[in-house]
């Protein structure tokens, strides 16, 4: 019997799931929780920096997606100051750098689809 089938669900942090790979993606799915992750993996970055390399995120998506990324353990916020301006600054936890190899895999395959049926272009789209 497979790993991710030994019971009828899985459990993290009162959760349920129906098998390891729903509790996967429901901690890295979605349009922009991979990316995000992303433009984290080798160094910290302040929230404004995420704005600049992810353009056509809003504003209000890029903090949910953060705070969830948060909460499930994957980002560590840290807030520097008392009073505005204040600086945060976002960076992969422990946790969240687990996930690197994962990243590392999807650019990959990304890069080998855009290479063999697609092409890189300079203007945004």
């Amino acid at each position: 019997m497979k790993t991710e089938c030994i019971g009828d669900y899985v459990k993290l942090k009162g959760k349920a799931y129906p098998c390891t790979v729903s509790l996967a993606m429901d901690l890295i799915g979605g349009k922009w929780k991979a990316v995000i992750l992303y433009h984290l993996k080798d160094t910290e970055k302040r929230y404004n920096e995420l704005r600049k390399q992810l353009p056509h995120i809003t504003e209000m998506t890029l903090s949910l997606q953060l705070k969830q990324l948060e909460t499930d353990g994957l980002v560590l916020r840290q807030v520097y100051g008392e009073k505005p301006p204040i600086k945060v600054i976002y960076s992969l936890t422990d946790f969240g750098r687990t996930f690197i190899p994962v990243l590392n895999t999807i650019t990959t395959w990304g890069n080998q689809i855009v290479s063999e049926k697609g092409e890189f272009v300079s203007n945004s789209f």
